[in-house]
């Protein structure tokens, strides 16, 4: 005979160190934050450890705790795939968090194309700023910077790149001398710690910035953008976010040097959620696009 523990007090313990907290946890499992409380202290009482320890307001995990939160993760999924593919169900709906510029300008133009391939499958958006932690607990699948995590696949999508880029009012495409620069301001965006833009791109391609220089300070790229398209300087920006503008006739890329920033948009997913039908399909389609 198996000797184990209670399971309902594994499903609330569960809920409780993914949540990190014990009132979300119930709100979850639709119990009271006593009854939370009490099934963590039988299962503590039942292994004769503790598996949770305050830090401050914070909770956190016991070494012990980490270790059965970890395998029950595991083992969760595993019955959880396996009660789909007995009943039949599959997930047809997937949450994806994603940079909010990325979706803008590259994701959302080209998903129609999927969603006309796949009606079934709904996706639902979550617009991030920073990098979250990759967990199904925040979504299903990530557009971001990260990559290397283990029991994730990564598949990468774009290495970022500057370009400069005008209206065509201001330059032809390809008449853009570095001494023609010169005549016309700067679209510079503040990008925090990493400086100025345009500052970045004269270091990058050995050149001197020109004092008499005029530059506009833009603290996003997207207004910079906003102010090319209008004729008012030149602008650096991602090559993915003004694609369109150029397909459409409102840019132009310039003939000047361009610089990656050494940023990379990668796809990702739990390594055995790929098998899911609906994210197989998503991850198909993403690799067969441009």
């Amino acid at each position: 005979m198996r000797k184990l523990p209670p399971l309902r007090a594994l499903q609330v313990f569960e809920a409780a160190a993914r949540q990190s907290h014990f009132s979300r946890a119930a709100t979850e499992l639709c119990i009271t934050q006593s009854a939370v409380s009490h099934q963590v202290k039988q299962l503590e009482e039942h292994y004769g450890e503790r598996l949770f320890k305050r830090e401050g307001r914070q909770l956190r995990l016991t070494s012990k705790g980490e270790l059965l939160y970890k395998e029950l993760e595991r083992i969760f999924n595993e019955l959880s795939d396996l009660s789909m593919q007995i009943s039949g169900d599959s997930n047809d709906q997937l949450r994806l968090a994603v940079y909010s510029s990325f979706a803008i300008k590259w994701l959302i133009p080209r998903l129609s194309d999927f969603r006309r391939q796949h009606p079934q499958i709904k996706i639902r958006l979550d617009m991030i700023a920073d990098d979250p932690e990759l967990s199904d607990s925040v979504a299903d699948m990530f557009i971001t910077g990260q990559s290397g995590q283990l029991g994730y696949y990564h598949q990468s999508l774009h290495k970022e790149r500057l370009v400069p880029v005008s209206s065509p009012s201001l330059f032809k495409p390809d008449n853009a001398p570095i001494d023609e620069l010169r005549l016309h301001p700067l679209l510079t965006v503040d990008e925090g710690p990493l400086g100025l833009d345009w500052n970045r791109w004269f270091v990058a391609n050995n050149l001197i910035l020109p004092a008499e220089q005029h530059q506009h300070i833009f603290s996003h790229v997207l207004m910079a953008i906003e102010a090319a398209i209008a004729g008012q300087g030149v602008a650096l920006a991602s090559d993915f976010m003004v694609q369109a503008d150029i397909e459409k006739g409102l840019l132009v890329e310039l003939n000047l040097p361009d610089i990656l920033t050494g940023f990379e948009f990668y796809f990702s997913c739990k390594q055995r959620r790929l098998k899911e039908p609906a994210i197989a399909a998503f991850v198909t389609w993403l690799s067969q696009i441009k």
